[in-house]
């Protein structure tokens, strides 16, 4: 496990290809394996400005996993693994404001979780623990993505929330309308767990959503297609490599928090007594969980 320095090891999940950044160095692929099976695919290092920077494409390189069979805990395992301090997922969406058209950023502060047929904790069998969701982004990564979009002139809206629906499939207009109506700002499949199991293993986490177009309750647009979202997605990843471009700039300004509460969320979380969590479970934890598990075996 990479050696945590002053700045954050930023890990970037999303589609293939944002790794293609100018100016990003020691470019390397590798293998990390995690006991919680197979990741989305292998890591891609790299270091930007003095920066590291870790990046998983959360489909697989050539968008072959979907979102219901990704497999999350093993991509969070293996970016814990891999030295990741805080995540980045920059995510397509569509919207439900008309003041969110294709093309612009959000930074989304809250998520409800629709999804159904996920594993969602990292916990259980064995090992119970229970952790806050109230503010599930980290606010010091939020203020370095907001500035980072403005230098580079990206809109981006701050504040939102996203639902996370199962999928594959995109929603019925009866859906949409709920949604819309239960004041949700966009709507995705992949977030969730993602960002559940981003703070049972201690790691900050924001959300870049990226908006592809109006889910289907605009009745002035088309309804939602593959090819409507892959050519506006085509240009938010552009944006997007923009953003990231611009982060070692901001990072290295910060004074980044060790004291924040997100690296400590297993505090008071696990309810087990260690005593009663046997051996092998403690060693498939050790990634997520082994700051607290060995501090209560000592």
């Amino acid at each position: 496990m990479l050696k945590r320095t002053s700045y954050p090891t930023v890990g970037i999940i999303g589609g293939s290809g944002l790794d293609e950044i100018d100016g990003l160095r020691k470019i390397h692929w590798r293998k990390i394996n995690s006991p919680f099976g197979k990741p989305s695919d292998h890591l891609c290092f790299g270091e930007l400005e003095g920066i590291q920077f870790v990046f998983l494409p959360r489909h697989g390189r050539g968008h072959y996993i979907p979102p219901t069979e990704i497999n999350f805990l093993a991509n969070i395992d293996a970016l814990k693994r891999a030295g990741v301090t805080d995540i980045i997922s920059l995510s397509a969406v569509g919207s439900f404001k008309k003041d969110l058209p294709p093309g612009k950023f959000v930074l989304v502060d809250q998520f409800i979780d629709r999804t159904f047929s996920r594993v969602k904790s990292f916990f259980g069998k064995g090992c119970v623990a229970h952790v806050s969701m109230a503010e599930p982004v980290s606010k010091q990564l939020g203020e370095i993505i907001l500035s980072a979009c403005k230098d580079s002139k990206i809109s981006i809206r701050s504040g939102g929330t996203y639902l996370a629906i199962e999928g594959p499939q995109f929603s019925t207009i009866a859906e949409s309308l709920l949604y819309k109506n239960w004041g949700c700002s966009v709507i995705g499949m992949t977030n969730m767990p993602e960002a559940k199991l981003a703070r049972e293993a201690e790691m900050g986490y924001a959300t870049v959503a990226m908006v592809t177009d109006f889910d289907c309750w605009h009745h002035d647009h088309e309804n939602v297609s593959v090819a409507q979202i892959m050519k506006i997605f085509s240009k938010n990843v552009d944006k997007a490599k923009k953003l990231i471009r611009s982060l070692p700039g901001k990072i290295k300004k910060y004074p980044w928090d060790w004291n924040d509460p997100v690296y400590f969320s297993l505090d008071n979380a696990i309810i087990t007594s260690p005593k009663k969590i046997n051996g092998k479970l403690a060693k498939k934890l050790d990634a997520v969980a082994g700051r607290v598990l060995k501090k209560s075996n000592k």
